[in-house]
């Protein structure tokens, strides 16, 4: 299988990281173009029998624009930073109705030395935390297969950079999972070094990544009211 990434994707993003400038980089679009967006599209394209095996409603869609492929333009509207380009590239698997109700994605993020895969509900509205909260509590069994089983944590980690001090009004201390009634966003993942991203092996490693994801992901949808 040939690589999608190389190390002209990594050069590309050090020199936007130094230049990040509308001249310089419409100057070299097509660095971004050859290096970056068509190798993330091809990468897309080949995910998709394999995210159509795991859910039926999840998609990777490799358009050019509305697809999986986030921009790499930032909004800076209401940034103290103004650069206007993001040094990294992000893909979002979504749920055929994420565009109706907030639902958990499977994530991918190309950057150099900071790429990673993952799962989960990123920074979610507070009515969907307080969904997924009842839901741990009312299942923790599930929970801990889902999230806490030994192989599945011996891949991935709980993302704990987003956390209430304090456990949240109404929910009890001494629950087993309570440490997790204090996220504000419920996400698994792992980081991928820059070898695995540009190597051949690449695409083998996300089915089985994605696939590995599934049973999390699954909890998040029940929790919100979605199927999977």
């Amino acid at each position: 299988m040939p690589a999608y990434f190389s190390e002209g994707t990594w050069r590309f993003f050090r020199a936007l990281a130094r230049n990040n400038n509308r001249t310089w980089f419409h100057a070299h679009k097509p660095d971004y173009e050859r290096h970056v967006r068509e190798p993330y599209q091809r990468l897309l394209e080949d995910l998709r029998p394999a995210v159509a095996e795991i859910s039926a409603h999840y998609h990777a869609n490799p358009a050019r624009a509305g697809g999986s492929l986030f921009r790499i333009n930032r909004d800076t509207r209401f940034a103290n930073d103004k650069s206007p380009y993001k040094t990294w590239q992000g893909a979002k698997i979504y749920h055929t109705r994420h565009r109706q109700l907030e639902a958990p994605s499977f994530h991918l993020h190309l950057r150099p030395g900071q790429s990673f895969v993952g799962a989960g509900l990123w920074r979610p509205h507070n009515d969907t935390v307080r969904k997924v909260r009842q839901f741990i509590l009312d299942n923790p069994a599930s929970w801990k297969a889902a999230a806490h089983d030994a192989g599945v944590r011996e891949r991935f980690a709980l993302d704990d950079r987003n956390m209430l001090v304090r456990m949240p009004h109404g929910f009890p201390a001494d629950f087993e999972f309570a440490a997790d009634l204090r996220r504000k966003g419920f996400v698994l993942m792992r980081p991928l070094d820059d070898s695995a991203m540009t190597g051949p092996g690449l695409l083998a490693l996300l089915e089985e990544d994605f696939a590995a994801l599934a049973r999390f992901t699954d909890y998040l949808c029940a929790a919100v009211d979605l199927e999977f």
